[in-house]
């Protein structure tokens, strides 16, 4: 959500989707200071799937689905969203990091990396640069599929949110925060028969904003609310540990001042 909410210029929600026996933490420090940054932590190759910086950076991905699955001799995709998140802008962070990354390292993903100015989307899948769109202000809805064109998914999960929250009500954070952790914990399928990239079918629970299949489903969830530069405060950030249909989302905004344990 990107300059929809005056108060917030920023929103971010996000379902993490993984299989259930990976091992991950779902909220910690990633880096303790210049700049700050709070995340998930993958257990298994390092890295994370959405970090936020104090500055108010923030940037995800979501996994490409290949044939083969991940190629354990490549980069793990979870460094990037720290690469990202370690400047002050997103402008700076998508201008650097895209100048030197080799896109052919790394396994394929997509990303979001914005902040309180702007919003871009990143597609790192195996060409020698990687691709980048500066977004309008809206609402955009990424899954594990480019962002253009549409999915049946991201436009399913777009009309949950309108659903969930009325137009005249689109610039209220509050009712915002509270249809986004809705619609993270929404079990309806988009499609009865989901077919990925490689034309292989799934079962329709995969296509809901939350997850839930056999070995696989949705692990965690997150929302970052980045405030206005007047107001001059850090991000807020919330977190489900575990699937948000199940459990709370919990404030984890202390964790900007916190000590991190060693």
């Amino acid at each position: 959500m990107f300059h929809v909410v005056p108060d917030a210029p920023l929103i971010v929600a996000a379902n993490r989707d993984e299989r259930l026996d990976r091992p991950a933490v779902p909220m910690t420090v990633l880096r303790k200071s210049d700049p700050r940054i709070l995340g998930g932590r993958d257990e298994l190759a390092g890295g994370t799937w959405l970090a936020v910086n104090e500055h108010g950076v923030v940037a995800g991905l979501t996994n490409q689905p290949s044939a083969d699955g991940r190629d354990p001799a490549k980069r793990s995709r979870g460094e990037l969203p720290l690469a990202f998140a370690k400047y002050r802008t997103a402008a700076d962070a998508v201008a650097a990091v895209s100048a030197e990354l080799d896109p052919t390292a790394y396994n394929p993903c997509w990303m979001l990396v914005g902040d309180r100015e702007s919003l871009f989307f990143v597609g790192i899948s195996g060409e020698s640069v990687a691709e980048v769109e500066q977004l309008a202000p809206g609402l955009h809805v990424l899954e594990n599929a480019p962002l253009h064109p549409i999915s049946a998914k991201a436009a399913f999960v777009r009309s949950l949110i309108t659903d969930a929250l009325p137009a005249q009500r689109m610039d209220d954070a509050s009712a915002m925060m509270s249809a986004l952790r809705s619609v993270l914990g929404d079990h309806r399928p988009a499609v009865l028969e989901p077919t990925d990239a490689m034309g292989r079918v799934w079962p329709a629970s995969v296509s809901a904003a939350c997850v839930h299949a056999e070995g696989y489903g949705t692990r965690s969830a997150m929302i970052v609310s980045v405030p206005a530069a007047a107001v001059g405060a850090a991000p807020v950030v919330t977190v489900a540990d575990g699937r948000p249909c199940e459990e709370p989302m919990y404030d984890v905004t202390a964790l900007w001042t916190a000590v991190p344990r060693t």
